[in-house]
C-alpha cells in the first residue's frame, strides 16, 4: 500500500511537470516562470499570453483526455476480451471510428452527388457521432465474432480483418472524393493533439469525462468478468448487459478521441500493461486510476517529443506512440508465446 502511494505521488508530480514542459516547449519556447506569470493574468508579453491560451493550454489538456481515455479504452478490451494484446487499434475500434470520420469528412463526393456536406450542417458534433458511431460498429461485430471462438489469437486476427475491411471502404471513399478532401483527411490520420480548439474541447472534454467516471463504475463487474463469465454470472453480474454497457463506454471515448485526434496508436494497447506492472494488482478499482495516470504521463511524454524541443519541426504524434509502444508489445508477445487464456 505504501509503495502504491509512493507511485501516485510520484506519477502525480510527473504529470504537473510533463504539463508544465509541454506548455513551455515548441518553436517559442517560454520559460517556466513567464508561464506561470501567464497563468496567472500577468503576461510580460502579448505574444506568448495568446500563443498559451490559444494553442498551447487545449493541445495540453488534448494530451490528458487522450491519454487517459484511450488507456482506459485499452483495459477494459483487454478485460472484456481476456486478451493482453487487446485494444482500440488492434481490435479495430479506431479503425471503426477511422471510417466514420471518413464519411463525414469526405460526403462532399462525385459519388455521393453535390453534396451532403455534412461538416456544415453538423458541425463537431457530426463529427463524434460517426466516429462514435463507426467503432460501435466495428466492436459490435468484433465480439459477435469472438462469441463463436474461444482463442485469443483468433480474435485479434478477425478485430484485423474488421480493420482491413473498414480500410478498404475508407480507401473507395478517398477514391471518389476531391483531392482538397483527401488530403485534409490524410493529414488527420498522422494523429494530432494541436488541432484541437477550446471550441472542439468543449465537446470532447465532457464526453471523455463522463465517459473515464462510467468506467470507474464499472469496476467491480471487470473485476468478476476477469474471473470468467461463470462466476460472474454467480456474483449475480448480467454478463450481456455488462458486454454491452462496456461495448458502449469504449466506442464513445474511442470515438470522440478519434475524431478530434485521429486514430492514435498502440497506447491503448501498452499503458495498461504499465499500470500493472506498477500497481501490481489486477484490481479494476487500483487499476483504472493508474492506468489513466500512466497514460496521461506518456501521452504528455510523447506529446513533447514530437515537438523535437529546439526545433521548428513538429513530428505526427503517432510515430512517437509506436516507437514507446511497439516495444512493449513486442515484450508482450515474447512472454506469452501460446496466447491462450490470457489473464
Amino acid at each position: 500500500m505504501k509503495n502504491s502511494w509512493l507511485i501516485v505521488s510520484v506519477g502525480i508530480t510527473l504529470v504537473i511537470g510533463l504539463f508544465l514542459l509541454d506548455l513551455s516547449l515548441g518553436s517559442v519556447k517560454i520559460s517556466v516562470s513567464e508561464l506561470i506569470n501567464i497563468l496567472q493574468g500577468t503576461p510580460s508579453k502579448k505574444s506568448w499570453e495568446y500563443i498559451i491560451l490559444n494553442f498551447r493550454l487545449p493541445k495540453a489538456f488534448t494530451a490528458v483526455l487522450t491519454g487517459a481515455g484511450i488507456s482506459v479504452a485499452g483495459l477494459q478490451m483487454q478485460t472484456l476480451f481476456r486478451n493482453p494484446l487487446a485494444g482500440p487499434s488492434v481490435l479495430g475500434i479506431s479503425h471503426g471510428a477511422s471510417l466514420g470520420v471518413a464519411v463525414f469528412v469526405l460526403s462532399s463526393t462525385a459519388m455521393f452527388g453535390t453534396v451532403l456536406n455534412l461538416q456544415e450542417k453538423m458541425g463537431s458534433w457530426g463529427l463524434v457521432m460517426f466516429a462514435i458511431g463507426g467503432s460501435f460498429l466495428v466492436l459490435s461485430c468484433v465480439l459477435i465474432a469472438s462469441s463463436r471462438v474461444s482463442d485469443s489469437v483468433t480474435i485479434l486476427i478477425i478485430g484485423i480483418m474488421f480493420g482491413f475491411i473498414t480500410g478498404a471502404v475508407v480507401n473507395i471513399l478517398q477514391f471518389f472524393s476531391d483531392p482538397e478532401l483527401i488530403q485534409n483527411f490524410l493529414v488527420w490520420t498522422f494523429g494530432s493533439l494541436s488541432g484541437v480548439a477550446w471550441s472542439q474541447l468543449q465537446v470532447m472534454g465532457p464526453i471523455v469525462l463522463i465517459a473515464l467516471l462510467a468506467s470507474l463504475l464499472f469496476s467491480k463487474q471487470m473485476n468478476a468478468l476477469l474471473l470468467g463469465e461463470n462466476y460472474a454470472t454467480g456474483v449475480g453480474i448480467n454478463v450481456a448487459r455488462t458486454r454491452l454497457k462496456l461495448i458502449m463506454v469504449t466506442s464513445i471515448m474511442a470515438g470522440t478521441i478519434t475524431a478530434f485526434t485521429g486514430p492514435i496508436a498502440f497506447i491503448g494497447v501498452a499503458v495498461p500493461h504499465l499500470a500493472r506492472l506498477l500497481f501490481r494488482t489486477s484490481n479494476h478499482k487500483i487499476l483504472i486510476p493508474g492506468t489513466m495516470m500512466c497514460g496521461i504521463i506518456i501521452m504528455l511524454a510523447c506529446d513533447i517529443v514530437s515537438q523535437l524541443p529546439g526545433s521548428q519541426t513538429t513530428l505526427p504524434v503517432n510515430s512517437i506512440t509506436a516507437l514507446f509502444g511497439a516495444p512493449v508489445i513486442l515484450t508482450i508477445l515474447l512472454k506469452n508465446k501460446k496466447m491462450k487464456g490470457a489473464f
